[in-house]
């Protein structure tokens, strides 16, 4: 930017030389026959800015409000990152004598190339990890003095290598099947140990391992998991036809029940219908007496005599007195 700068001000400084002489383009023409000798002194002056803004060694840059800025001296005794300050905003620097670095300390998204990891038993199986991460803004001046590398450097480099090494460890400890049946236990143990190696300089989250079983434990890990549901269908068969059978057992508790109370019921009324009877017949003994008796004899009588003799030319007439 500042070769820009530098080149339109030679350039307007050339065409202001040419205006305030355009005057005397007559008589110089007149005097010389060159039309050139005019244009000298312009042209040369934009020749001479194009030959500074070409070899000029400074530079202006800008470093956003959400990224740090490392100024870094590549000669002298304090070469290095000794002495550094963080940058922000417009950064103006010597490119040949120093170097600029930006580190954006926002939320950042990487995706790493498909490669093999060996799980617990000696399987292989094929990752594509992706993952987040933020720079500690404070520890960016200290990485650089490790690292000595820029953004995409530490990214493909000191970064992917402890990434990666992270998953080999954790996937070793993991049998496979065990991976694929709790996936989200797996990666977080993976985030776990990722941040143990970076979290002087970074902090990892949302990892994604993106594991892909090979072909020939696909098909295991299927007929793993399709037996696993089925015996969980038949154990949930088993509860249902358990529930049914109580169910049938109270329903015929409850029949039970209700026969039996039906029964008692039953029972109690006929008790009480045999009281009533019983008592019906007390009243009714207490009513008669011999008179009563002796005029329903008499009442009902039809005047015949019997025909039966009894013993001693007794005959069978009852005394009706």
């Amino acid at each position: 930017m500042i070769s820009t700068i530098l080149l339109v001000i030679f350039l307007l400084t050339a065409i202001v030389y040419a205006v305030s002489t355009r005057k005397k383009l007559p008589s110089q023409y007149n005097r010389s026959g060159s039309f050139l000798s005019f244009l000298a002194m312009p042209l040369l002056i934009l020749i001479v800015g194009i030959i500074v803004s070409l070899i000029q060694p400074y530079s202006l840059k800008r470093i956003d409000m959400s990224s740090v800025g490392l100024k870094v001296n590549l000669t002298g005794n304090e070469r290095g990152l000794s002495n550094y300050q963080y940058k922000t905003g417009w950064v103006t620097y010597n490119t040949w004598t120093e170097s600029l670095y930006s580190f954006p300390t926002f939320l950042q998204h990487l995706e790493y190339d498909s490669l093999n990891v060996i799980t617990k038993g000696g399987f292989s199986a094929l990752i594509k990890p992706s993952f987040n991460y933020n720079l500690i803004p404070s520890a960016v001046g200290d990485m650089f003095l490790n690292l000595r590398v820029d953004v995409k450097q530490m990214e493909q480099g000191w970064l992917k290598t402890a990434i990666i090494g992270s998953i080999n460890d954790v996937a070793n400890k993991w049998a496979v099947d065990d991976i694929f049946n709790q996936r989200e236990q797996f990666e977080s143990a993976i985030i776990v140990e990722c941040n143990k190696r970076v979290s002087k300089w970074f902090i990892i989250s949302q990892l994604r391992t993106n594991i892909t079983p090979p072909p020939s434990l696909q098909a295991s890990i299927l007929a793993k998991t399709k037996a696993i549901q089925d015996a969980q269908g038949e154990y949930q068969k088993a509860l249902v036809a358990d529930a049914v059978a109580k169910v049938k057992i109270a329903t015929a508790k409850g029949d039970s029940a209700q026969a039996v109370i039906s029964a008692s019921g039953k029972a109690a009324a006929a008790v009480i219908e045999a009281r009533g009877e019983a008592e019906a017949m007390r009243v009714k003994q207490k009513e008669l007496n011999q008179t009563y008796i002796d005029y329903i004899r008499a009442t009902t009588w039809n005047g015949a005599y019997p025909t039966t003799m009894l013993g001693g030319n007794t005959s069978a007439l009852l005394n009706l007195k």
